[in-house]
């Protein structure tokens, strides 16, 4: 499995970004969303089932960011909005056999992050 996060940027504080991965693999995955701010460890943000009939978000995020899928062009999306200087960090994408694992950090392939800056 191939992971390509894109969309990261600067934008100020209030404002919204769409980060995608693209996926080149062959199955069906449970793909999900983490970031990693400077100095601090890594954090699961949300994450998917491969048929889109479940999704999970941190508390942090909720409200504000909505993830979705699009099977037909192997690519997820991270829609963020309302967004603060928190929000700072390489996002990153992964993907796995299952999301309650993904949640839990336990991703068996990983993308190259993104990095979205907040500016005040």
């Amino acid at each position: 499995v191939q992971l390509q996060a894109s969309g990261g940027g600067t934008v100020q504080a209030g404002g919204s970004l769409r980060l995608s991965c693209a996926a080149r693999a062959r199955g069906s995955y449970d793909m999900g969303w983490f970031r990693q701010a400077p100095g601090k460890e890594r954090e699961f943000v949300a994450g998917i089932t491969w048929n889109s009939l479940d999704t999970r978000s941190a508390d942090s995020v909720k409200g504000r960011f909505t993830i979705s899928r699009d099977n037909t062009k192997n690519t997820m999306y991270l829609q963020m909005s309302s967004l603060n200087t928190e929000d700072t960090a390489v996002y990153i994408c992964a993907a796995g056999s299952d999301l309650l694992r993904i949640v839990r950090g336990f991703a068996g392939y990983w993308g190259q992050g993104t990095l979205v800056t907040v500016s005040s």
